[in-house]
């Protein structure tokens, strides 16, 4: 009856957020309730939810503060001199430009929010793609798998539902994973350049090389699927008005500090040093960090005050996940479901597969993170796996970790809201940037989870 109870409890949950009936809070709160008191859990299971909020307190700490750390190097442009220097060397050679949006959307990402990626990425170079007549298509791919292949930072929403689902460390999960996401990181660069060598060849490099500003008719091919906006203005003229980045790579920055730059950089460098060096608990760090970065860069109550509520809607949706996510383990673990569930599937999984659950979980991650959302697989289906895995010797962490190789996949997903505003922002349409990018995705994530195993991140 356990075996059922919990499978139905995960089915009904992934089909309430699929078929978006409720958002994920709701499903992850009342979903489990639900079926608890059905399993004969009763009151205890406000006890059950308890522990669970105990374990993931420090992962929500560590996530709040992360977000709104980066959130405010952003804002006061600490980044903006190496966006310059790629739009600088990118010129008018589409092989440099397409380099740069992968160069660009990594470094963006760092702040853990696909949103903000997409926005400062589009609006920095969708004008210069639009004026040469490089594909926009080119420029949604490169930039969603590059911000996939970054969503696996500490912070990252994928990072962070991992952690909370498994109740383990995001740092303990990253740190192993580093030469896996640099891996992924070359693959999307990789493919970037070549992508970038097709437009090369497709635009002519003669007229590439003389900067024209004609609309050639190879340019007008490239442009013409982009559609107009809805008052009628063609895409260049929409973009390049509301541009946070003008195409000639001036940046508008309200609350930037440029002579700050360095003490903020030193700031940066000091906190990445001393989450990778681990003796100190990551929320901690980011704890200190986000208070030197207020009062260095915002010494006004009303400027500091503004930061925080200006980064609130970020951290409310990913820490609020995270502690609604409480519920969910809380119930599946207390009420005996989980275990349920991971004994039923021992009995139907050779023993010769048992050393290979992280090799399963993470093949399994690329197709399944894009056809549901990151709330559905981690929440979902990582912790029963997760505890089938752990008859078999894998450790939470290694599961963990394994799960991740599917985002740059996932962040193509047309479930995912964010992915929507880019491919909304860039006038692209779903199928031609899926024909362009789910393939070349998808081998970024078997890159990621081959060098993973090899790494010995995980046993493979």
């Amino acid at each position: 009856m356990l075996v059922i109870l919990g499978f139905a409890t995960i089915a009904t949950f992934l089909y309430l957020i699929m078929s978006k009936r409720v958002v994920p809070v709701a499903a992850l709160i009342l979903v489990p309730l639900v079926f608890g008191l059905l399993a004969g859990g009763g009151l205890g299971l406000a006890g059950d939810i308890a522990k669970s909020i105990e374990d993931v307190a420090p992962t929500a700490a560590l996530l709040f503060f992360a977000i709104t750390f980066f959130g405010i190097m952003i804002d006061v442009g600490l980044f903006d001199p190496l966006i310059r220097a790629i739009l600088r060397v990118a010129q008018n050679d589409p092989v440099k430009i397409v380099v740069g949006t992968a160069l660009l959307a990594a470094i963006v990402s760092l702040d853990g929010d696909g949103s903000t990626t997409f926005i400062i990425v589009t609006s920095a170079f969708l004008p210069i793609y639009l004026r040469l007549g490089i594909s926009p298509v080119v420029l949604t791919c490169v930039t969603a798998t590059a911000n996939g292949t970054l969503n696996t930072v500490p912070w990252g929403g994928s990072t962070a539902r991992a952690a909370a689902a498994l109740k383990v460390s995001p740092i303990d999960i990253f740190v192993p994973m580093i030469p896996a996401i640099a891996a992924g990181l070359v693959a999307t660069l990789v493919f970037a350049y070549l992508l970038g060598r097709n437009e090369r060849s497709r635009l002519g490099e003669v007229e590439l090389r003389e900067g024209v500003l004609r609309r050639t008719p190879a340019m007008a091919a490239a442009t013409a699927s982009t559609g107009s906006g809805s008052d009628g203005s063609t895409p260049s003229e929409s973009t390049e008005e509301s541009a946070l980045i003008s195409s000639d790579g001036h940046i508008n920055r309200p609350n930037a500090r440029p002579k700050l730059r360095w003490l903020n950089l030193a700031l940066t460098l000091a906190v990445m040093m001393l989450l990778v060096e681990g003796a100190i608990e990551p929320a901690v760090i980011f704890f200190v960090g986000v208070a030197i970065a207020l009062v260095l860069n915002f010494p006004r109550v009303a400027e500091q005050a503004g930061q925080l509520q200006a980064h609130a809607s970020s951290v409310v949706n990913v820490v609020g996940m995270v502690f609604a996510a409480t519920v969910l383990t809380g119930v599946l673990s207390g009420s005996g479901m989980v275990e349920a569930m991971a004994d039923w599937l021992v009995g139907v999984v050779p023993d010769s597969f048992g050393a290979h659950f992280p090799l399963i979980t993470g093949l399994l991650s690329i197709p399944m993170t894009f056809f549901t959302s990151n709330d559905a697989f981690y929440f979902g289906m990582l912790p029963v796996l997760n505890e089938t895995a752990s008859h078999f010797g894998v450790t939470p962490v290694e599961m963990a970790r394994a799960s991740l190789v599917g985002q740059p996949l996932h962040q193509s997903s047309p479930i995912v809201a964010s992915f929507l505003l880019l491919v909304g922002l860039a006038k692209v349409e779903l199928g031609d940037h899926h024909r362009k990018t789910i393939w070349r995705a998808a081998i970024v994530g078997l890159i990621m989870l081959a060098v993973g195993g090899l790494t010995l991140a995980f046993p493979i």
